[in-house]
Parts: C-alpha cells; structure tokens; sequence
C-alpha cells in the first residue's frame, strides 16, 4: 500500500522588492514587479527615500490611503498598502541637516524633509559645532521600530544666515571635492609656457593665424579657439571648389598634465568641472584652468590643433592635427558673434533687392578679400571690412552647410532650451534668462563636433587606443512607449508610428519636424529626448547614434573633462612618440570610461539642482501670480506643469476638483468622471503659483481662474 504524504513542502513566497519614493509626508510609494505598493508613515519600517526594500502587503482597508486623500478614497484603493519589512540596500551614508544642541546629544534634523528620522550624536564628540550649523553626519546606526539613528559628524558645512547655503548642501551631498592637494596647486604654479621651447620640439607656429574664441558672457576658462580662412580653388575631383581651412585650436592641457602627476590624479577623481548656478568647481587648478591653459586674446597659448579643410557644400575633404602656437586676435560672446551674423544677413538681403543680377563682394581689404563670394560669400557691408566678422559671419554659413549635413546622416537636434538664474553679488535671484540655440552657438558646436569626429578617425585609423564617446540607439521599449502619448496629437500618423518604434533617426526627425512650433513642440523635444539612452565614455567604438556618426570622441573641452585630457594624450602619442607609462594609462581607460560617465552624471545633476534651487527662490516672490504652461506630466494622483522659465511644478488632484479622475496610464490622460474634463500631456494650462519651497525645489501650482497671465523670464 502506498504511502500518502499529507504535507506538501512549498517553495517559500518571495516578498515584493523595490526603491522606495519618500514623500514630505512621510509616507512612500514602492514600484515593483507585482504592481506599485503605498507604504504609510507608520510602516516605513526606518527606511530612507532612495533605499531598496522588502515588503509584506497590508490586509486591505476600504476607504484606506495615504494622508491628505480625503474624499479620493476611490483613487487610493487602486494602489495597495505594503509595510517595509525590511531594508535591503541603503541609499544614503551620510545625511546633511541642521544641528541642534540638546544635551548630552548633538541632534541632527535632515534638511531633505522625504527623511523623516532625527539623527542622534554625541555632544561631546564635537562640542565645538554652533547650534544650527548645517552639517554632514555619518549614519553609524540606521533607526528600528526600538532605537533611534545614531551617527557622527563628519563636516560643518555652513552656518544658516549664510546665503550661498543652499547651494553648500548640494555640494555637501554629492561629496564634491572643493579643494586640491598641495602637490597639485605646487604643480601648477610651477607651470611654464615657454613659446621657444614648444617651437624647437616642433609645435607649428600660427600666431599670424587669424584666431578667435566665442563663449557665453558668464565664461572664464577658454579651452578651444577657431579660425577660418580661403585656401584656394580646387578639390580632390578635379572640380574648381572653393577650399576652406577650419581651424580649431583646443587649448594643450596635456603639456602640463601629463599622467600619473599630482594634477593628474585629481583632475582623474573629479573627471569634469561642475558648473553650479553661483559658482564653479573647476577640474584642473585655476592656476591652469583661467590662466596658462586659457587662450586668451592676446597671449600665446600652446594648443592642438585640427585643422579641417571643407569645400563650398561644406564637405570634409581633409583633415590633420598637429601641436601649435597659436596667438587668439579676439574674444567674442555668443551675444556679439550672432550681432554680426544677423547684421551681415540684412546687409546682404538688402544687397540682393537692389542688385541687378550680379553677385556682390566687398572691396579693399586684403584680410576680407581671402573670403570669396559664392555659398559662403562674406557680408556686404563696408569696404574696409572687419576680419573677425568676416571669418564670424563665414563661419556661421558654413555650420549651416554642416547642419544639413549631418541631419541627412541622421544626427538628432532636440529642441532644447536652457534656463539660466541671474544672481546679485550676495547670491539672491534677479531674473531667469533662457538660451536657445542662435547662428553663434551652432556655429561652435558644429566646429567641435566636427574636430570630435576627425580625431577619433585619425585615432581608429593609426591603431591608436581612444576612450570614444558612445552613444547606443534608444531601447524600442521607451520608444514604444511614446506613441499612445503622441497619437493625442493629430498631426501623429500611423507611419510615423510603425517607423518610430524601430529607432530610425529620420523617424525621430519627422517627429520633431511636425511638433515644432505647435503648443507641445517643446513637450515632445523633451520626451524623446528622455527616451534616448545617456552617452557614456568606453574604450571600444560603438558608435554615436545621436550624431549619426561611426566614430567619436572629446577631444575638445580638455581643460573641463578628463575624458577629453585622455583623448590628447593619446593623440600626442600618436603624433610623436608614446610616452613613459602609457601602457599604464591605456590599461585603465575602461575604469576611466566608467568613472567619467557616473561623475558627469553627478555633475549634471548637481547643477539642475543648483539652478532649480535658485529658480524656486526666484518665484518665491511670486506666489498668487499666474502664468501660462504646459503639462509636462501626468500621474494618477496629479499632474506636472512646465512654466515658460522652464520651471516645472506640480498640480494635486485637489486641486483638480472634486470629481474623481480616471488615469490612463499608457496615454498619460486623468478624466474627469462627471465633466468629462481631460488633463493630457502637451495641453496649455494657464496655472497660478501657490506656494514655493526653496528648501526642497517644489512648487505647488493650481489652475489659473482667470486669463491675466505673465511672461517670467
């Protein structure tokens, strides 16, 4: 007879895992593979915002839901509640907050309110750290349902009057380095230009060389320089072709940088300068940085240079690098060089209407004459024109040519503004000012994506090792996912639908064309431009997608990124001769690639961050004002709005109304039950600002009553 088993051995139920979403409230939201879970405040089990978690499911409440949903309980049952059972991974070592002095304790209250546990210190430890200072505390032991988090004081950061403070807290909490080693600011005072010494070791001398550098008003380090000139007629083909000499000429950081030195070894931990709303962290000493690597007009600077000869179209006929001496004639901003293009535009459209067939070219002026008329004709002003906007006004035609170009190639121009605070001398905000991409920048930026490309192919083509710029085709996934958001709009076609989701670049393009200029032009830039995947550094070649190109690298910007300080030593070894422990430096260039991506990633968020922070103390001032948006999300408890300053806020369902909301989640669009009103990605929404944390950047918006509605720039 056989024997009957009453009991069945059953695999143990695994727990649903995932990164808990602190909110202010002191509740959290927990998105897993079973579904996304509500923790309330009294589950959260000592968790921090940012760890990963283990959760047991709660027994189910009607009318259950985080606090503050009064009257939405509807909404709240459609997430079910979890309690943290435990904390896998810990988000946070250190924590940054104010410290209070309540004997024999040293109490530490997080000024990142999603963190809602004080932090206990010992007096004693430090009884030299003032009542309210801010500082950085090291969390020995995190808090239990029984004990409370205890740490140590590792910095003062700052005290609370101070009005840079906030900006030192989010320095203080991305562990940026502020400060370099004695043996490295010693290296850097003890460099030395030496003009005769760079010409005997065989750097070309191009000081005659008309050079200029254009910049943003606010720079201060200058680390490329351009030139252009006529060459002559001709082309490989045979064919009479007007032959151009682009120079760009980056500042030779490499000469006195050289790898495994003092200022080798912090410029390596840091990996890129940090540009913060009130301040910047340089890479390198400013001993080097804003002096002897800066290629200021004027002064002699060593450099390397490539030089890139294009015809009439604006094709890349020839190209070689080499170090030089170069002398910069003239530093323009970005501001003074598009004066020059615009002037040179009407000058010529002028031109055109009163001219009776010929074409005009200017007279006198042996400098202007070396610029040809013809595609990249000079402007038509004055006799006597003025050489550097001669070269400026050329210059911008032939980025033109190049833009084209590269857009055939399949290259990716998002339509991307860029919001920048304006601060009096104490740091407090004036006004936020948006740059957008004018002739000048494209200008500069099609130069130096142009001398990227040329390096990394002289490179690839000597067998040289390069740490390339890679940038992978974006998941079908995340591409997938946008066209229920884009069918919304009605200039979306099934086609452009069908070739999106294979991650065709002229896809995208069509994409971007049609949206332009229409209410959620900017909207849709922006969601593509979130669904590519982020350029990293790696020393193996796959390619840049966004660019359209087979081969890149940074070469450009050597004094603000180690990538690029990289990409020139090897250059200068293939140039000359490999120096001493190359090998050593080659052998590392995957950790290298790795590091300078995580940093750059710091570094950007670091000054989003800055500038955010800056932006909300700015509208602060300006609370109970309304102004026009744009939904820029859509969640089911809420929705986003971006303000035209590019400010984004958010908008509770309380604010909404009272009816419930039906979310579609697959097409980002709340409706209203009863009205029948619909909140959707890309739609105008006039809102007014209700209130303004500067200590966490939020603001908190709500719909606009009436129409008397403010620019704020």
């Amino acid at each position: 007879m056989g024997r009957h088993r009453k009991h069945v051995r059953r695999s143990p139920r695994s727990n649903p895992r995932g990164v808990l979403i602190a909110r202010a409230g002191g509740f959290g939201f927990v998105s897993t593979a079973e579904g996304e879970f509500f923790v309330p405040a009294s589950a959260m089990g000592g968790a921090f915002d940012g760890d990963l978690v283990e959760l047991a499911p709660l027994p189910s409440r009607r009318g259950g839901g985080r606090p503050g949903a009064a009257g939405r309980g509807r909404r709240e049952e459609e997430k079910p509640a979890a309690r943290v059972v435990r904390v896998l991974d810990r988000a946070h070592d250190t924590v940054i907050g104010r410290y209070e002095v309540a004997e024999p304790f040293g109490v530490v209250v997080p000024e990142d309110t999603r963190i809602p546990y004080d932090i206990f210190t010992m007096r004693a430890d430090h009884p030299e750290v003032p009542d309210g200072a801010l500082v950085r505390v090291r969390v020995t032991q995190f808090p239990t349902r029984h004990t409370a988090a205890t740490g140590v004081v590792e910095e003062v950061i700052g005290t609370a009057e101070a009005a840079t403070l906030g900006v030192d807290v989010i320095v203080a909490r991305h562990k940026l380095e502020t400060e370099f080693s004695e043996a490295a600011l010693a290296e850097a005072r003890a460099a030395v230009l030496d003009a005769e010494g760079a010409l005997s070791a065989g750097y070309r001398d191009l000081r005659d060389r008309v050079t200029l550098t254009i910049d943003p008003a606010d720079a201060r380090d200058f680390d490329d320089a351009i030139s252009l000139d006529w060459v002559g007629e001709g082309a490989p083909s045979g064919a009479r072709r007007g032959l151009w000499r682009l120079g760009v000429h980056i500042a030779d950081v490499s000469h006195y940088v050289p790898w495994g030195c003092s200022l080798d070894l912090d410029a390596r931990r840091r990996a890129t300068s940090v540009y913060l709303v009130d301040r910047v962290i340089p890479m390198l000493p400013e001993e080097l940085s804003n002096e002897l690597c800066s290629l200021k007009p004027g002064e002699e600077s060593r450099s390397m240079t490539v030089d890139l000869y294009l015809d009439d179209a604006g094709d890349l006929v020839r190209y070689e690098a080499y170090p030089a001496l170069i002398r910069s004639d003239a530093r323009l901003t970005y501001d003074e060089a598009q004066a020059l293009i615009e002037a040179a535009d009407v000058g010529e459209e002028a031109m055109d209407e009163g001219a009776d067939g010929g074409e005009g070219r200017p007279e006198g002026g042996a400098r202007a004459a070396q610029l040809p008329s013809g595609a990249l004709r000079p402007p038509l002003a004055a006799a006597d024109a003025d050489p550097i906007a001669a070269r400026v006004v050329a210059a911008a035609r032939l980025a033109r040519l190049r833009r084209g170009i590269r857009a055939r190639a399949g290259a990716l121009d998002f339509d991307t503004v860029e919001a920048k605070v304006q601060l009096d001398a104490e740091g407090a905000p004036l006004a936020i000012r948006l740059r957008e991409k004018t002739d000048a920048t494209e200008l500069v930026e099609q130069a130096m994506v142009l001398a990227n490309e040329a390096v990394a192919r002289l490179l690839e083509e000597r067998g040289f090792p390069c740490l390339f710029r890679v940038h992978e085709p974006p998941a079908p996934d995340a591409l997938g996912g946008l066209v229920p958001v884009l069918q919304e709009f009605p200039w979306f076609t099934e086609e452009m639908a069908a070739r999106l989701v294979t991650g065709d670049a002229h896809a995208i393009q069509a994409v971007l064309a049609a949206s332009a200029g229409r209410a959620e032009g900017e909207l849709v830039s922006m969601l593509l431009l979130r669904s590519q995947r982020r350029a990293l550094y790696r020393p193996v070649n796959d390619g840049h997608y966004g660019l359209g190109l087979g081969s890149y690298a940074h070469f450009t910007s050597p004094i603000r990124r180690y990538p690029d300080l990289v990409v020139h030593r090897m250059l200068r070894a293939a140039l000359t001769k490999r120096p001493q422990r190359f090998d050593q430096e080659v052998a590392a260039l995957p950790w290298i690639g790795e590091h300078s991506s995580d940093m750059e990633r710091v570094a950007d968020e670091a000054a989003r961050e800055s500038q955010e922070l800056k932006m909300v103390e700015y509208l602060a001032n300006h609370v109970g004002e309304s102004f026009p948006a744009v939904v820029s999300g859509v969640a089911s408890y809420g929705i986003y709005a971006r303000l035209e300053c590019t400010a984004e806020g958010f908008l509770p369902m309380r604010a909404l109304g009272r009816e419930y909301f039906a979310f579609d989640a697959a097409r980002h669009v709340l409706t209203g039950e009863e009205t029948g009103r619909t909140f959707r990605l890309g739609q105008r929404l006039p809102v007014t600002l209700v209130r303004a944390e500067p200590a966490t950047r939020k603001l908190e918006l709500k719909p606009a009553e009436g129409r008397d509605l403010r620019g704020l720039r």
